[in-house]
């Protein structure tokens, strides 16, 4: 058994006091019946210390994420975190690959492997976004395509190393534009993201591995793709933004 995973990417929303509040509202609802699901708030990068503060003095289990890092553990790369400045506040999940920083920041899957790579060795698990566009989707090349930036993404690690990180299936389509993947649709992709993890690490870690949906996932979508064998959880944008939404996707993993 997998175990579910709902991780909320709050992007570049929220001020400082804003995302206490937020961070609050979930901690609120959270109960012992959520350590069967592992909770993850991304919240900006200014941000992540008073989240974590906020989860630390409840005593709750959620885990904070970055949404980005540099693989180098320090230098002159400025305006770039390094992964042992998350760590010292308690970071220990990072989004990587998503892509709105392929499109906006230009990052290539060579630069998502190095930070996968680093996160990996020193213990930070990777959230790892692969994903088509509309073009492709429409070429009918999207199978082939995703894994082909799964295996760049993932490339030089071993099994073991492997068996620690998350993917991430983000169609790039259904981002933001309240559009949404069938239940059918997102289950072809996340089972071909599977069967690409087998070929690769072999099918025992591959089966250990989570595979999450990141398009467009809500609470009125969230049972059938929730149903699906191959879907793990969900990578979570704009109903995360909502204390109330997002808690309903968590505990749609314990039904």
């Amino acid at each position: 058994m997998r175990k579910p995973m709902m991780a909320g990417n709050w992007k570049m929303n929220k001020t400082w006091a804003e995302s206490v509040v937020l961070a609050q509202g979930i901690s609120n609802r959270c109960d012992d019946a959520w350590d069967a699901v592992d909770v993850v708030l991304c919240p900006p990068a200014c941000n992540l210390k008073a989240v974590h503060t906020v989860l630390e003095f409840d005593r709750r289990d959620i885990h904070v994420g970055a949404q980005n890092c540099h693989w180098e553990e320090g230098g002159a790369f400025t305006g770039e975190i390094s992964i042992p400045m998350l760590e010292d506040i308690g970071v220990d999940h990072c989004i990587v690959g998503h892509s709105e920083r392929r499109e906006y920041f230009s990052e290539t899957d060579e630069m998502v492997n190095r930070k996968v790579m680093a996160l990996v060795a020193h213990g930070v698990t990777p959230i790892v976004c692969v994903g088509e566009s509309l073009a492709v989707r429409d070429a009918g090349t999207y199978l082939e395509f995703i894994c082909n930036e799964l295996r760049a993404d993932f490339a030089g690690l071993e099994p073991e190393e492997a068996a620690k990180c998350v993917v991430a299936y983000e169609p790039i389509w259904a981002i933001g534009t309240g559009r949404t993947a069938t239940p059918e649709q997102a289950q072809e992709v996340c089972s071909a993201i599977r069967a690409a993890l087998s070929d690769l690490f072999g099918e025992e870690v591959a089966s250990g591995m989570r595979v999450l949906y990141g398009g467009s996932m809500k609470p009125a979508n969230v049972d059938g793709l929730m149903a699906q064998p191959d879907i793990d959880g969900g990578l979570i944008g704009g109903a995360a933004l909502s204390a109330d939404s997002f808690a309903e996707l968590v505990e749609a993993c314990l039904k």
